[in-house]
């Protein structure tokens, strides 16, 4: 074979493993999203009454003024789920950063929540819609 033919051959061929490379990438990048965490898109208004006591614990800690419910939920893979009630309807990223941070902080600390392998929360505002999901687990 002559040295351009060999030449043409393996640009040809690099060319098809880049083309095959770039398909497996771009069926990875398809693939299904990752599951939201459990919970409805919407529940009560109200947070039950324990809920609200852990929420007013929660607040006397120095935790956000507009949490006014905070339940934890087992879930069919043992990672809680923390339902949050607040009476902010905000969706800024800056509030839910906060509470994203501070209530784990809070029930780990405080309430002996098992958090060591994650949870999953969701946040719902005062007409009872949602207005945040989070899946912190490994």
């Amino acid at each position: 074979m002559g040295s351009s033919l060999r030449r043409g051959v393996r640009a040809a061929l690099g060319a098809l493993a880049c083309g095959v490379l770039a398909a497996g990438c771009a069926q990875e990048e398809r693939a299904a999203p990752a599951p939201s965490p459990p919970g409805p898109k919407s529940t009560t208004a109200a947070a039950p009454p324990e809920a609200a006591a852990v929420a007013e614990r929660y607040r006397a800690a120095g935790g956000d003024p507009d949490v006014s419910g905070i339940r934890q939920e087992a879930t069919p893979d043992g990672v809680p789920l923390l339902i949050v009630w607040t009476r902010n309807p905000s969706l800024e990223a800056r509030i839910f950063d906060k509470q994203a941070a501070s209530i784990p902080a809070y029930l780990a600390a405080e309430e002996g929540a098992p958090l060591g392998r994650g949870y999953r929360m969701n946040v719902y505002g005062p007409e009872g819609t949602g207005l945040h999901q989070l899946d912190a687990t490994p």
